[in-house]
């Protein structure tokens, strides 16, 4: 097993079988999202859930169904069993297409007459009133051809001559072929999968495939799966699979199975990309806590469309390129262990499983290299000047997917964050959001992430969760500089690209050659525009990066070498820091009229170490190693940074 080492870290288009790709790729097909916004109003791209199916709580449901991939049609009968929240319950609603017929349902083994349909909504009228947190069951016999909404969320195609036929709910298509509470607020607790199909075919779904059940020239696939699963993540794939597996190792564990369901004519290509699903799986179960799913399986079942999607536990694939595997991998702990609790936080899902993607190839996996990623990345976000990776339009598909918000600037957000609270607080952070008891295997938004983000690193974000998930836009930078003597001056200016954004409150790191063969970088903790800072420096500085390591989402930045002068840059000079080199203790000494109010101990590699309140003129550094440091001192008229050795 290769091991990945989580504090080593420094800081699309799809293609056929075997390829590279580009970085515009997005899971969710672009096109077919805009192609579908153009058809009929009747698809209802408003719906959300529905209040009439909130007064019950789903726990199980036994999905049997009748497939032959040959004919655009499903039939068969869901049992649900549902527990009221309400006391007197005479009334169970389920979402369903109106163009589904329902043909029977039963209560306690007798058909109940009282059941309507309309406005894609089931109601059933049950002939006795059950009292809150009673558990009751109800089964639905149903048939018909289901319409296409979502995604197509019930499809049919071919490959090589032969039919293939699945399905893909997010996010509103369930309803579309088979009755169900569409929300995102109640998980089923378990499932079970029976799919009749003719014998030339094989039936791929969620969880293990417990028994294939031979009855004539057809065959009873049948799947169980025990998590918690939302409507959505449901599915089914029916075609003349060819079937293989690969093998994760677990560190003192049983391996992982990944079951692949592929094209036949697609086999040998398949066998040999697939394998990179298990160093992407190993990698991130080092990062993010073991695959959620493990005691069952993961699993790819190609289909007929141009991108994925991330099915628990099966992932359904148009084709098995690096970055499509890393993506909906990344999903099953973002989007399905920890499922976004509204289309408004998506990013929650997607922005994670886009940046995941990039860790990969931070750490050597796949065909790309993590700074090509990452210009990619900030490119595709600084292409246009508007747009919050919150969603507040949700009526609109392709604004929820959208791949330069949802995805891309959501993956940068995260960067940011990362940069922001260092990588030890941010994957902790993230560490504990994913196995949080109130949030594992269930549902959460934007806030909930933040305070794990928030207690794990002491930081307060609220300012860049307004600025970078609801506010819009990005900044451009320009920094000025000029050298006296050993004293470096630089200016921070910066516009915003947005009026939602006033100021981005970043730090922003700038990496300096300077003579004698010296290379540093310093961060700039930079809280408004136009801000100064005067810094200590042992040589020439000659040449000047701003952030070279793409830590933030800019634009047009400039750096310019020329004096700038007031009163604020002669005071600032008259900062000192002292003895130096220090071995204890650190003396601070501020002119009149200057005021400290923070001060702050960085590594070299621009970790912040400690901080202290602003009353305090002496700094404890004995505890730190010898070595290079940086004092950023928070002064009323601007920062001083200072770059003092510890002996």
């Amino acid at each position: 097993m290769k091991k990945w080492i989580l504090a080593g870290l420094l800081l699309a288009t799809l293609n056929t079988l075997g390829t590279a790709q580009t970085e515009e790729w997005v899971c969710k097909d672009q096109e077919a999202i805009t192609a579908m916004e153009r058809g009929a109003a009747e698809r209802q791209l408003n719906f959300r859930s529905s209040a009439l199916t909130d007064d019950y709580d789903i726990k199980y449901h036994r999905l049997e169904w009748n497939i032959n991939p040959n004919n655009y049609y499903i039939s068969g009968t869901v049992t649900t069993y549902f527990m009221p929240k309400e006391a007197n319950f005479v009334a169970l609603h389920f979402d369903l297409a109106n163009t589904l017929q329902v043909n029977s349902v039963t209560f306690h083994g007798q058909e109940v007459e009282t059941y309507s349909q309309s406005n894609n909504m089931l109601t059933i009228n049950l002939p006795n009133s059950l009292a809150m947190a009673e558990l009751d069951s109800v089964s639905v016999t149903y048939e018909g051809a289901p319409p296409s909404n979502g995604f197509g969320s019930f499809a049919q195609a071919t490959h090589s001559g032969n039919p293939v036929l699945w399905t893909l709910s997010e996010p509103y298509g369930a309803r579309d072929w088979w009755p169900c509470k569409q929300d995102l607020s109640d998980k089923i607790d378990s499932i079970d999968v029976l799919v009749r199909t003719p014998v030339a075919y094989k039936v791929a779904s969620n969880g293990l495939l417990k028994e294939i059940i031979e009855d004539g020239n057809e065959h009873i696939y049948h799947w169980k799966h025990r998590y918690p699963i939302p409507a959505y993540l449901i599915a089914i794939a029916v075609t003349n699979y060819a079937e293989y597996s690969d093998f994760v190792p677990v560190e003192n564990g049983e391996p992982i199975e990944v079951l692949n369901y592929v094209f036949p004519e697609n086999l040998a290509d398949a066998q040999q990309a697939t394998t990179a699903t298990v160093e992407i799986m190993q990698l991130f179960n080092e990062l993010f806590g073991l695959y959620p799913f493990a005691e069952e399986k993961y699993g790819h079942a190609q289909f007929g469309w141009g991108g994925g999607m991330e099915h628990q536990t099966m992932s359904f694939m148009g084709g098995f390129s690096h970055l499509l595997q890393a993506h909906e991998l990344a999903h099953q702990w973002f989007g399905d262990k920890v499922t976004c609790g509204s289309w408004q936080d998506i990013w929650l899902n997607e922005g994670f499983a886009t940046y995941l993607e990039g860790l990969t190839y931070q750490y050597d996996l796949g065909p790309n290299t993590w700074d090509n990623w990452l210009s990619g990345k900030i490119n595709h976000v600084t292409s246009a000047p508007d747009g919050s990776v919150f969603v507040y339009d949700t009526s609109s598909v392709s604004r929820i997917f959208s791949s330069r918000l949802s995805y891309s600037k959501g993956a940068m957000l995260l960067h940011m964050l990362r940069w922001k609270l260092g990588d030890e607080a941010f994957f902790q952070g993230v560490r504990n959001y994913v196995d949080a008891p109130e949030l594992a295997f269930g549902y959460a938004k934007s806030e909930d992430l933040k305070g794990y983000l928030e207690a794990e690193s002491g930081q307060d974000l609220t300012e860049f969760f307004e600025d970078w998930l609801y506010g819009q836009g990005y900044p451009s930078y320009q920094m000025r500089w000029f050298q006296e003597g050993s004293t470096l001056y630089v200016r921070l200016n910066q516009q915003t690209s947005h009026a939602s954004v006033d100021f981005f409150e970043m730090p922003v790191p700038v990496r300096f050659l300077i003579s004698g063969g010296i290379d540093t970088s310093i961060v700039f903790d930079h809280t408004f525009d136009g801000q100064q800072f005067a810094i200590e420096v042992p040589g020439n500085v000659g040449i000047v990066y701003f952030d070279p390591e793409q830590r933030i989402v800019s634009r047009n930045n400039s750096v310019t070498q020329g004096q700038f002068t007031n009163t604020e840059a002669a005071l600032l000079e008259a900062v000192q820091v002292f003895p130096n080199p220090v071995q204890d203790k650190l003396n601070l000494s501020l002119p009149a009229g200057t005021t400290l109010e923070q001060a702050r101990l960085y590594h070299a590699n621009g970790q912040l170490l400690a901080q202290w309140a602003g009353t305090v003129r002496q700094l404890e550094v004995g505890q730190w190693p010898s070595g290079a440091y940086t004092v950023e001192l928070q002064t009323n008229y601007g920062v001083v940074r200072r770059l003092v050795v510890k002996q």
